[in-house]
């Protein structure tokens, strides 16, 4: 008897998802709850579990189908073991599976342009991922250790034209499609600008060094910069509520809490999971809260709810070596802050040329709700708490 396996309730508002990968093939064992499928929806991946104990039976939909919520997109045999016949009832789903073209399908998106560009066979890929799932990193890895010459799967890709030069399609994902439109709207609707200062890092690094082992042994998590940005953009935006406000019609919505979105990266783009009532955590809450972020953005794992909301945001292009950058708001917020990396410069202290490790800080905002004194103002209030991380103990 075969268990049909529907589109689970996606969230609020949400009513269609993209298939985005096929965990289970017709044929496997599989077990109630276990994940079978991945769906990608506006903002995270969903995982759909079995209904029941059995086999992979037939898949109803292809990856990179749109979905409807309650929709039938698969079916799970009763059984310990395959039916003899499940192969021969349905050959052409069976046959994906053998063939190196379609072997990707079964592959997220992202591993699957990795394969197609590097010319990796994903069968020899051994994968680190959850569940044993091939990664991007696997099929770089994969690809720096096999010969030069050109692989076989390489024949599966198509034939370039005689100038060497080639192009490749491939469909947005339903994230990356709200990425965009969201992107856009915000510079549609906001009277965006951005204001720019700089901030002396050396006490705060001090602080790191001196501390970060202790504050691992404690805490179970690494002391890194973000707690101290989330902290201090907290006290700042205590200072000038309306850089933490939004608009709302002809209503300005004040709130008396932090809700800091922090953009973390996931194989299908930037994502901002929410950190809750951050005015109420420490430094190690707050690094705690993003480490648990950031490892579930990369399984693919972030819930819904924890994309929703938010009253600012923090961005770190830091760490992908930006120097300086204008960050887009997320509405219905109104401001965003864009950290970038540290780097060595020579500024003048106390009349003496000197060489510290300085960051350029970014506060885009939407100006018809923020006036620049109030951004200049939030700036500087965060800068220094920065350098002198004294002020976020006691608070001033």
């Amino acid at each position: 008897m075969a268990t049909e396996v529907t589109v689970p309730v996606l969230g609020e508002s949400i009513t269609e998802a993209t298939l985005g990968e096929w965990l289970k093939q017709p044929g496997d064992p599989v077990k109630a709850d276990e994940p079978i499928a991945s769906l990608e929806t506006d903002k995270v991946s969903v995982e759909v579990p079995s209904p029941v104990d059995g086999v992979m039976g037939r898949h109803a939909v292809k990856v990179g189908d749109t979905v409807q919520v309650g929709a039938v997109i698969a079916t799970v045999d009763a059984g310990g073991a395959a039916p003899a016949a499940a192969p021969a009832a349905k050959p052409a789903e069976a046959a994906p599976a053998a063939t190196s073209e379609d072997t990707p399908a079964a592959l997220s998106p992202s591993v699957r342009r990795a394969v197609l560009e590097h010319g990796v066979d994903p069968a020899s890929v051994k994968g680190t991922g959850k569940d044993g799932r091939i990664t991007k990193e696997d099929v770089a890895a994969a690809a720096s250790s096999k010969p030069t010459a050109p692989a076989p799967a390489a024949a599966a890709a198509p034939t370039p034209p005689a100038s060497g030069r080639k192009e490749e399609r491939v469909r947005m994902t339903r994230l990356r499609q709200t990425i965009a439109k969201r992107l856009k709207e915000a510079q549609n609707t906001a009277a965006m600008l951005t204001t720019f200062n700089d901030v002396d890092m050396t006490a705060v690094i001090a602080a790191r060094a001196k501390y970060k082992d202790l504050f691992e042994k404690k805490h179970g998590v690494r002391l890194g910069f973000m707690g101290f940005f989330v902290k201090a953009a907290t006290m700042a935006l205590k200072d000038i509520p309306s850089v933490n406000a939004s608009i709302d019609g002809d209503d300005i919505v004040y709130h008396d809490y932090a809700d800091i979105s922090v953009a973390v990266s996931s194989p299908g783009g930037l994502v901002v999971p929410v950190i809750r009532d951050c005015q109420d955590l420490s430094v190690a809450g707050i690094e705690k809260t993003i480490g648990d972020f950031g490892k579930r953005a990369k399984d693919g794992t972030l819930k819904m709810d924890e994309m929703k909301g938010g009253t600012f945001t923090i961005s770190n292009g830091g760490v992908f070596g930006s120097l300086m950058s204008t960050p887009i708001i997320n509405p219905p917020q109104s401001a965003v802050l864009g950290l970038h990396r540290i780097e060595d410069r020579a500024v003048v202290i106390d009349g003496q040329i000197v060489v510290r490790p300085m960051m350029y800080l970014a506060l885009s905002y939407d100006h018809r709700l923020i006036d620049g004194r109030e951004a200049v103002t939030f700036l500087v209030a965060l800068k220094n708490a920065i350098e002198d991380p004294t002020r976020i103990l006691i608070d001033l």
